[in-house]
C-alpha cells in the first residue's frame, strides 16, 4: 500500500469516528440534556383565580409552583371584594411550564367616581341601558301622579336628588321617581303658610302634588320649622303631580 493510500484511509477512518461521536453527542444533547434543561414534558395547569383575594391567589400559585406579578391596571366590580382577582393571564386551565409567571389584574380598593347622567324627562325604557353603560345600577322606582307616563321625574342617590354632573361611585344604585300618566287632573294648591314642615308634606302628597325644593331661611317673625312662603301660591290651579316649593324658617344662631 502506497503512503498516499494509507494516508487517505487514515483520514477517512478519523472522519468517520468524528462523525460517529458527533451523532452520539447530538443524540445525547437532544434526548437527555435539553429536556432536563427546559423541563420538557413538565407542565402544570393554571388554576382559576377569579374572585379569590390577592393573598389567596398568591398562595394557590405558589402551591402550583407558578410565579405571579400584579398588573398596574385595575378594574372594579361591586360583586367582588377589594383586591380580588378580576383577570389573569395565562387564562385558567392553560398548560404552562413550572415556574411560569401569571399576571393578575385586581379589583380596585375604592370605586372610581362617575359623573351622574341626566335621566330626568327620559323614558324609563331607556334608563336601564344608560345606567348599565355607565356602570350604575337601577334602584327602586316610585310612581307619582304626573302627565308623563313612565317618564323619569327625579333621580336620587341615597335618598337625595342628584343633579347631572354630580360625582357618584361606580356601581351606585340610582332610585327613580317616575310619572304614572295620571296627571291630567286639575287641582288647587292648598295653603301651607304657617304649617309645620312635616304636616305640610303630608298635605301636599295627599293632594296629589309633590314636594319640591325646601329652602331653609332665617326669619325673625316666623317660628323655626314653620312655612312662611310657597310656590305656586295657595289657590293656584295646577295639574296632578306639580312640584310645590317651600320656604321654611330656621333657627337664628
Amino acid at each position: 500500500m502506497s503512503a498516499f493510500s494509507y494516508f487517505v484511509k487514515k483520514v477517512l477512518i478519523n472522519l468517520f469516528i468524528v462523525i460517529g461521536i458527533s451523532i452520539i453527542l447530538g443524540f445525547l444533547f437532544l434526548k437527555l440534556y435539553l429536556p432536563m434543561y427546559t423541563n420538557h414534558g413538565e407542565t402544570v395547569s393554571v388554576p382559576d383565580l377569579n374572585g379569590y383575594t390577592y393573598d389567596e391567589g398568591k398562595e394557590i400559585l405558589e402551591d402550583a409552583s407558578l410565579e405571579y406579578e400584579v398588573s398596574l391596571d385595575s378594574g372594579f366590580s361591586t360583586e367582588l371584594k377589594p383586591l380580588a382577582v378580576l383577570k389573569q393571564f395565562p387564562e385558567a386551565n392553560s398548560q404552562v411550564k413550572t415556574g411560569r409567571k401569571v399576571y393578575l389584574t385586581l379589583n380596585a380598593r375604592n370605586a372610581p367616581m362617575l359623573k351622574m347622567p341626566n335621566l330626568v324627562n327620559t323614558p324609563l325604557k331607556n334608563v336601564q341601558e344608560i345606567l348599565s353603560n355607565m356602570g350604575l345600577e337601577r334602584g327602586d322606582i316610585k310612581y307619582v301622579p304626573d302627565i308623563g307616563i313612565n317618564v323619569v321625574l327625579e333621580q336620587k342617590y341615597r335618598g337625595v336628588n342628584v343633579p347631572e354632573g354630580f360625582e357618584i361611585p361606580k356601581g351606585a344604585r340610582i332610585d327613580l321617581v317616575v310619572g304614572d300618566g295620571l296627571g291630567n287632573q286639575i287641582l288647587e294648591v292648598p295653603g301651607l303658610t304657617g304649617m309645620d314642615e312635616i304636616d305640610a308634606e303630608f298635605l301636599i302628597l295627599g293632594s296629589g302634588l309633590r314636594v319640591g325644593n325646601k329652602n331653609f331661611v332665617e326669619n325673625d317673625t316666623v317660628p323655626a320649622g314653620k312655612i312662611f312662603m310657597q310656590t305656586p301660591a295657595a289657590g293656584t290651579q295646577v295639574k296632578t303631580g306639580e312640584l310645590i316649593e317651600l320656604w321654611i324658617s330656621k333657627e337664628n344662631f
